[in-house]
Order: structure tokens, then sequence, then C-alpha cells
């Protein structure tokens, strides 16, 4: 595993139809899929992580598909963007290939200094592509629909859309590792050193109407080297006044979560132990696998998902 750097460790979202989701992530965007499994908070549905070409820590893009969610809308409170980051030369390629594909986008814009397009995914969820150089340390995924020099290497970071700005900032800072390196009149820039995962953009919004449902990120999770530093982390949560829950065992890393002060969902996720901690790292997401936990219920749980063609 690459050496730990502070920065984002996974993005989780909703999505609706799963087979639309796998299509949009691995065809289009030519991400690895590298875990099926389930749901453990409710195994009759899937949980699929898409990453980069060694399922690093900072790439984990994955999502709940629940065929019949309602349309969301995101809000205040919550992480509204995700920004994926690709080789800084790549954007001659991509603005092509989504004309290809039929994807409409914006841009290119600026993202404090980076440039980047505006692409939504088929659940209306927010993504970006930021033309990274520091994205490029990492190796593309030789195997996938997008060639590997052009590839999405993992997060370049997320966006949250706050009322009240500095106590979530001050987690990002006083636990996670972060510093604001710049800002506007309406956002702040907060980043690290990690080549994939190392920036959040807290933006100043106000109240408007909001939905939960399909397209919307469920929650942002955040590198913790090992179950030591988790702990550290966990305990300057509660000195912030937090409530973090218990660690739970989420087989491929341990989970703590709690509410930030802004009021989106916090993850601190070990980086260990990994998603080839049960699969070969070359054959990883071809079959469904369950945490040990689930497995005496496998037959019950194949029933009940959809197939799904990668």
């Amino acid at each position: 595993m690459e050496n730990h750097k502070n920065g984002i460790h996974h993005i989780t979202a909703l999505a609706g139809n799963a087979q639309r989701n796998v299509d949009f992530y691995v065809k289009s965007l030519g991400m690895r899929l590298v875990k099926k499994s389930v749901n453990q908070d409710d195994p009759g549905t899937y949980h699929l992580f898409y990453g980069n070409a060694e399922g690093s820590p900072g790439s984990g893009f994955t999502f709940f598909p629940w065929p019949m969610a309602r349309q969301g809308k995101p809000g205040l409170g919550e992480a509204v963007k995700v920004a994926l980051a690709v080789p800084e030369d790549s954007i001659n390629y991509w603005t092509e290939h989504f004309g290809k594909e039929g994807i409409d986008f914006d841009g290119p814009y600026d993202r404090f200094g980076q440039q980047a397009v505006g692409i939504n995914d088929p659940d209306r969820l927010q993504l970006e592509l930021v033309f990274d150089k520091k994205a490029e340390q990492l190796p593309g995924w030789d195997q996938g629909k997008v060639p590997a020099e052009y590839g999405i290497r993992g997060f370049r970071g997320t966006t949250l859309r706050l009322n009240e700005t500095e106590p979530t900032a001050d987690v990002l800072t006083k636990v996670f590792g972060f510093e604001e390196t710049d800002r506007t009149e309406d956002a702040r820039h907060y980043t690290t050193d990690a080549p994939i995962g190392g920036s959040v953009i807290i933006e100043e919004g106000e109240e408007k109407p909001s939905a939960n449902g399909r397209g919307i990120i469920h929650h942002v999770a955040f590198r913790a080297k090992d179950d030591n530093e988790q702990k550290d982390m966990r305990q300057k949560v509660i000195e912030m006044g937090l409530n973090p829950t218990d660690v739970i065992d989420r087989h491929w890393f341990h989970s703590v979560y709690f509410k930030s002060p802004g009021g989106v969902l916090f993850e601190i996720a070990t980086d260990g132990p990994g998603y080839d901690v049960d699969e070969d790292p070359d054959k990883l997401g071809q079959k469904l696998i369950l945490p040990p936990w689930l497995e005496s219920r496998r037959e019950m749980i194949g029933k009940r998902l959809p197939e799904i063609n990668v």
C-alpha cells in the first residue's frame, strides 16, 4: 500500500439503477469496479466500489443503488459535488470523449487554480474532472475503457455547502490535517499534500428546498493511517463536543462516523486492510464479495440482487 497521506479515503453516494451506475462509471468514465458487495446495514441491496488501478485510499467512490429511490436534490449541510483527478494534459481527450458518449459538460473553468470540467452522472450527482499534475504520480488502469494515460486516478476532492463554515473548517484542520490554502468571497479551499483526495472546498450557501434520494452524497470518509491514529482522531472529535460512533468493522477498513458541525456525515476510515484482503489484486470486483459475518446468508442475498454486467 502507498504511504499514508492525510486526505479523503472514500466518498459514498446514493444511486438508482445499479446497472446504469456501473455502465456510467466503468464504461463512460473508465473507472475500475474494485468491489461488488452489499450494503452491510441493508444486505438486500448492492454496495458498489469504484477506484483507480490499485483501489488505493483516496480513490474509493462507492454507491448504494436503490432502484426505487426518488430523485434527490442537494441542500445545505451536505457534500454537493465530487471532484475526480485526471492527468493535467488530458483535457482534449476528455472533452472529445464526452462528446462521443453524449455527456453534456460545463467548462473548462477554474477550480482554485486548476482547470476543471463539470458533468452530471445518470442520477444527477454533480461531478468535476480536475486536470491535476499531482495525480500523475499514480498509474492509470490499463484494462479500462479509457486509455491508462488519461484515466481517473482518484479524487481531487469534494465541495461542502454549509450555512456556517468555521466549525467544520476546524474539524478539517484539527482532526484531518487539512489547511486553508485559498479563498474567494463565498468559498474556502482546504488542502493536504496527498496526490489524491487532498482537497475540500467549503461553500457558504442559503437554505433551499432539498430532498434525500438518488444523486445525493451520503458521507465523506477521511483517512486514518491505522487503528491507533483513528483512535486519536476519534478522541479529538469527542473533545470538540461531537458524538462519534464506536469503531465499526467494515472488513476492508475500520470506520467511525460522526455528524460534522455543518451537518455533513463524516467518517474516519483506516487505510487497511484494503480491498485486496479477500480477492487477488488483479481480480478485484469480478464476483460478489460478502464480509464474513454475512457469508452464511449468501444464497438468500444473491437471490434478491439484480444481475450486473460489467
